[in-house]
């Protein structure tokens, strides 16, 4: 019986592969740059499975080209980049990585929000360059972290690992979401559910963590930016789009808040040249970058293949109906 035929835009690594090369023919992109869209376009043409990152477009040109595909595994919990109306009506299953990367974020939501905080960013290039003179009492003071206030926007899996961490720093929390959390998980972080503005209005730190939805899409606009304390500050490792830049900017020039720190952009990988300024850190999408969860997310992805084809129900299926249907 031949084997499903796969294509990976991305190497992988071991484990991953060790799955996949035991039960499909794959091909794996081996360049260190993303691969063209043509490129992506060629490869997908025979193919049965693919395998792709978020920089990959998943639209209704993609499968239109690929009329053998079944199955599209994206090695993200984030799925903007994916079409899954447009798979749904093609028969191709849609799945992501959800729950593995959930306490390695929350991680690098806290080391953007201490690093911008402390300004550690401005700190490190000061040691590195030459010019520093020596310990001074007003030199590159920052914003203490502890017994502030952290508002945090969405309060699921990785809105609740970054408020366990603020328990050591005798922080208040307080959240915002679509849903109010069960009183239980409420209280095991001594949470509180507040409206936007009001959580606007009282955090020290305001934390995003949202999924790239329509209403979700420059949810922080001007109008959020007004409402923050001037000595408030951003931090974004949700979506890019989630933040309007451009308002960002115009909140960073008018002082309007102290400052951002950032692992996602509204058109990435271009940055708004606005941004690269000393309050603001920048990171370039690595909230998830640990050897160990980057390695369970494409064992995720894999095994997600692999069970479409073994004839079982991949775990983590964004459009369930139709493998109901199957």
């Amino acid at each position: 019986m031949p084997r499903p035929k796969v294509y990976s835009t991305h190497p992988l690594f071991e484990e991953a592969r060790k799955i996949l090369d035991a039960s499909c023919d794959i091909h794996y992109w081996g360049a260190t740059e993303r691969p063209p869209r043509e490129e992506v376009l060629r490869r997908v043409k025979d193919r049965e499975g693919l395998i792709c990152l978020l920089t990959e477009r998943i639209n209704d040109e993609l499968l239109r080209t690929a009329p053998k595909l079944r199955v599209v595994a994206n090695v993200a919990v984030g799925f903007d980049n994916i079409d899954v109306d447009a798979c749904t009506k093609r028969g191709v299953i849609a799945t992501n990585t959800p729950g593995v990367l959930d306490e390695t974020t929350a991680d690098f939501a806290w080391t953007l929000l201490l690093a911008v905080a402390r300004r550690l960013v401005e700190g490190e290039a000061l040691a590195r360059s030459g010019n520093w003179k020596g310990w001074n009492l007003d030199q590159l003071c920052g914003a203490d972290v502890w017994g502030k206030t952290l508002g945090i926007v969405g309060f699921g899996r990785i809105g609740r690992a970054v408020a366990r961490r603020s328990l050591g720093f005798q922080m208040k929390v307080i959240y915002a979401d679509a849903v109010r959390a069960p009183e239980d998980i409420e209280r095991s972080v001594s949470a509180e559910f507040r409206d936007m503005n009001s959580l606007l209005s009282d955090s020290d730190f305001i934390s995003l963590h949202v999924p790239l939805l329509p209403e979700t899409r420059g949810l922080f606009d001007a109008a959020k930016f007004f409402r923050m304390k001037s000595t408030a500050f951003l931090i974004n490792t949700s979506r890019g789009p989630v933040v309007d830049e451009a308002a960002l900017v115009a909140a960073l020039e008018n002082k309007k808040i102290a400052g951002a720190a950032l692992d996602v952009y509204e058109n990435e990988p271009f940055i708004h040249p606005g941004l690269k300024r000393p309050n603001v850190v920048l990171a370039p999408h690595l909230a998830s970058a640990s050897l160990e969860t980057r390695s369970k997310m494409a064992v995720m992805a894999a095994n997600n293949v692999v069970a479409l084809f073994n004839g079982q129900r991949p775990a983590n299926m964004l459009n369930p109906d139709i493998f109901k249907k199957r």
